[in-house]
């Protein structure tokens, strides 16, 4: 079993490379171990992740404002925080400014202290009752002692994360709210063998009093995928800030709960339970079995024969028609027709649209239709044109 699992994570790490996912960071000079950068592919799936993340965790709903706080920020919001304490040489160390106005500051080991030390502006600005949220999509860094495991321990990472703002006495009620929001995520893109772990005290980061670890059976063994953590008035209090409820005329320290999210971590949980291999047509095939949502490209289209310009100019006309309404629609002419079927498997494209002589008129009956593939089965279909848009939802 363990000899399969490596075996995949190998097949994933070359799959990554091969079709531009991911690559190793600063490659041509030997890499830089931490680091890696993402590809055309790895960096649509990336960001459809975090698009669906946002859609779901705020724009969705009537109760959360979205932010973009800076990496950077004034020393003390690290101190206030305890993170120069609990952290230590865990974060990184920036000199800010030249000569004798330099000052030592750090980039953020996670994107929450940029929300806490918005808060008052965001109550300024839009009132918001109790509970609310903030949420945000941000890097942040750490300095591991040994990054491993590909990109899942890394010392530059992105993070999803909202800050949910409760009254005190309504936490247990709105962290198990979260639960089922980050259970319904896992769902909607393609994470279903999730396992969730109660964190004991000793080993909860020094701000939560409940943790729930959402984690992951990786090749290299069970690790976190993401985290839910009730951080009690831990860092609105440390840093000074209080919320007036204007119905009621009190102020108090709300109190907080925090879905965390990875999105490195949540790419690479994506691949490693989409990877399938079968045999198609007498053949061994590997494919990504991305959720449609998700995937790079939600359709290929094909002229049957590149160097027939007839079949070049239908397919053409197509993929413009298409791409108007579906902007992740890609043309592909490079090869024969089996190898781009086994390079959008690869990629993990849903459908795959082929112009032939049939769409042209060869065959009367089949004129302007075409054919479409699906990716799990292998099995072809004759479309109309005007029909397409609607099956590729």
């Amino acid at each position: 079993m363990a000899e399969k699992s490596e075996n995949l994570m190998e097949k994933v790490v070359s799959l990554c490379k091969r079709r531009g996912f991911v690559y190793p960071s600063s490659e041509i000079y030997g890499g830089f171990a931490g680091f890696w950068n993402y590809g055309h592919y790895g960096a649509i799936l990336k960001e459809n992740i975090k698009c669906l993340w946002k859609q779901r965790f705020i724009f969705d709903r009537e109760d959360m404002f979205v932010t973009d706080t800076t990496i950077i920020s004034n020393p003390k919001v690290l101190e206030a925080s305890g993170h120069v304490k609990n952290f230590g040489n865990e974060i990184f160390k920036v000199e800010i400014g030249t000569g004798e106005e330099t000052t030592t500051s750090h980039l953020r080991a996670e994107t929450a202290q940029g929300i806490f030390t918005d808060f008052k502006n965001v109550v300024d600005t839009h009132h918001p009752k109790l509970p609310f949220g903030i949420g945000q999509v941000g890097k942040a860094f750490r300095n591991e002692i040994s990054p491993r495991d590909f990109i899942f321990r890394s010392r530059e990472f992105e993070q999803m994360e909202v800050e949910y703002f409760v009254k005190e006495n309504d936490w247990e009620k709105y962290f198990q709210e979260w639960v089922e929001k980050m259970r319904a995520f896992g769902k909607e893109i393609g994470l279903v063998q999730t396992i969730e772990l109660q964190v004991a005290p000793e080993d909860r980061a020094h701000y939560s009093k409940r943790t729930v670890d959402f984690q992951f059976d990786y090749p290299f063994g069970r690790g976190e995928l993401w985290g839910l953590a009730y951080r009690t008035d831990f860092d609105l209090k440390n840093h000074g800030l209080e919320y007036f409820d204007e119905e009621s005329g009190d102020r108090l320290v709300p109190h907080v709960i925090e879905p965390s999210l990875g999105v490195d971590r949540t790419f690479l949980a994506i691949l490693l339970s989409a990877y399938t291999e079968d045999d198609l047509g007498g053949e061994r095939r590997a494919y990504l079995k991305l959720p449609k949502n998700i995937a790079p490209v939600r359709a290929a289209v094909f002229p049957l024969l590149k160097n027939k310009p007839e079949l070049v100019a239908k397919a053409r006309e197509v993929y413009a028609m298409l791409k108007k309404e579906i902007p992740n629609i890609e043309f592909d002419d490079n090869g024969n027709i089996g190898k781009r079927y086994r390079r959008q498997d690869e990629i993990g494209t849903p459908s795959c649209i082929t112009i032939d002589f049939d769409t042209l008129g060869e065959t009367p009956d089949l004129k302007d239709t075409v054919t479409l593939r699906d990716r799990d089965s292998g099995e072809q279909e004759r479309v109309r044109i005007e029909d397409l848009k609607e099956k590729l939802r």
